[in-house]
């Protein structure tokens, strides 16, 4: 099987994880493609496949020389953001920078998206616009089983134990969660789990969830003045109490943000869904604070008890524990520069599974799986960007058979 195939049977299970879930993984439907995946890989003879109750699978493609034991990991749950079910991808050989028709009356613009023009030339893999692709994070897991098949079936290239792990609930920030460290037994591994084609990520989000619970009074609003207390209207107040210049849609780079997920409201009740980021850890904690000082002044006004939020780390930003060993990091760079890839070194908007692991013992930055406009219906990948990943993941392997020699 060749790596666009495997990618395009990826594309047909619906894996998309639920946030307000608490199983584990967050919705059966992410086990059917895990048992699929085990079965993929034993076929293609791996050692020591297996999968746990939690759908986490891990594998083996035993070395040919002494080396350290590194390790690749994707996710292959999709977002809540948007369906991925009954996705439909279609190949655009040869993009000649002009608009991609996806369906009747959807289309995808390099107007709209630039990214389109930095793949003229290339062949796109694309939706048909009412779904997401699921490059993210079904690329990478492609890209990775596509690197231990070429291994298998190249002996000359000498590397030591390649670890592979797959795993599901990345995009509720929960992938992490149950990842068995000791087990997986690296000494370092990188996430499959980035962009464009040359992208290496260690530094990332400090990130923290927060649910605010707002409780009003219902009353007949005949007779409501002086008794009614709106819920409604409060979740909108306590928006408005947020900078309105500090949101996703506002910010770049190292900027940090307030981001409203969504809002469930009734008059009697209302719930408010907010993630908080920053790069900065200091600037991280004083969001917190002041989102938390938010809620009481709400309080002092409507009465103790009126707002309660419920605030909820998720992750740090890795860069403290790679900065203490750069050689992960020089070895990605020589890979990808043998390979005729640039390397981009920058900031994640955002967060993988490898910064949670590398506060636990694993260093473990982020690498390009090749995907664009990830977790909506313009989402697209580059086949020759795929190739090049896996390209990268094979030459990883390699000089790292030279790291201790």
């Amino acid at each position: 099987m060749d790596l666009v195939e495997r990618f395009i049977n990826y594309t047909k299970f619906d894996t998309q994880s639920a946030e307000d879930s608490d199983s584990v993984p967050s919705t059966p439907k992410q086990l059917v493609f895990a048992d699929y995946l085990k079965k993929e890989l034993e076929s293609e003879g791996l050692s020591n496949v297996e999968i746990d109750e939690r759908g986490y699978i891990y594998a083996t493609l035993k070395g040919n020389t002494h080396a350290p034991t590194i390790g690749f990991i994707s996710h292959y749950d999709t977002s809540p953001d948007c369906s991925g079910a009954g996705v439909k991808p279609r190949i655009v050989s040869h993009y000649d920078g002009s608009n991609i028709l996806l369906s009747e009356g959807i289309i995808s613009s390099p107007s709209k998206f630039p990214e389109l023009l930095q793949h003229v030339g290339e062949d796109l893999i694309v939706t048909d616009g009412h779904t997401l692709l699921g490059a993210d994070d079904k690329a990478g897991i492609a890209e990775i089983v596509q690197a231990m098949c070429y291994l298998r079936d190249h002996q000359e290239i000498r590397h030591g134990d390649i670890r592979i792990a797959f795993n599901p609930d990345e995009e509720i920030g929960m992938g992490a969660a149950h990842f068995d460290v000791e087990k997986f037994g690296c000494e370092w591994a990188y996430t499959m789990d980035g962009g464009d084609v040359g992208e290496i990520e260690f530094e990332n989000f400090n990130a923290a969830n927060a649910r605010v619970y707002i409780k009003g009074v219902s009353v007949h609003p005949g007779y409501a003045k002086g008794k009614m207390v709106n819920a409604s209207a409060l979740a909108a107040e306590f928006a408005t109490m947020l900078p309105d210049d500090e949101t996703p849609e506002t910010t770049e780079g190292y900027q940090g943000f307030y981001h409203l997920l969504g809002i469930e409201s009734h008059v009697e009740q209302a719930k408010m869904n907010y993630i908080i980021r920053d790069h900065d850890r200091s600037a991280f904690e004083a969001r917190k604070r002041f989102i938390s000082r938010c809620a009481d002044t709400m309080n002092t006004k409507y009465g103790e008890g009126t707002v309660t939020i419920e605030l909820k780390d998720q992750y740090y930003n890795m860069k403290e524990k790679i900065d203490p060993q750069m050689h992960v990091i020089d070895v990605v760079v020589h890979a990808m520069q043998e390979c005729g890839v640039a390397p981009k070194i920058k900031p994640i908007r955002g967060g993988t599974d490898g910064a949670q692991l590398s506060f636990r013992g694993l260093p473990c930055p982020n690498i390009f799986a090749g995907g664009v406009n990830f977790h909506g219906p313009y989402e697209f990948v580059s086949i020759q960007s795929m190739e090049k990943a896996m390209q990268v993941i094979v030459k990883i392997c390699e000089l790292t058979a030279d790291y201790n020699n």
